[in-house]
This record gives structure tokens, C-alpha cells and sequence, in this order.
């Protein structure tokens, strides 16, 4: 074979090897602050 062609041949594969070895994308997460919890009323008497 002529050096192109074996060239050409190399460089493909390079390439192939190259797009098949790319990572997976790293996932980010987000954590959010629950809302706090209000106090329920207490009953304390009718007119309070």
C-alpha cells in the first residue's frame, strides 16, 4: 500500500477511537432549602 492510503487508514482509526471514547457529560444537581414550617395557631381562649 502507498503511505496515503495507510496515512488516511491511521488517521480514521485515530479518529474513530477518539469519538467513541468521549465521556459522558458530568451531571450537576441543584439542592434547595425546603420552606420553612410555620407554627400551627394555638388555641387560647375565644377573645385572645
Amino acid at each position: 500500500m502507498s503511505k496515503t492510503i495507510k496515512l488516511v487508514a491511521v488517521l480514521g482509526v485515530a479518529f474513530a477511537a477518539s469519538a467513541c471514547a468521549k465521556k459522558a457529560p458530568v451531571e450537576e444537581f441543584v439542592v434547595v432549602d425546603p420552606a420553612p414550617i410555620s407554627m400551627e395557631p394555638v388555641y387560647t381562649g375565644k377573645y385572645k
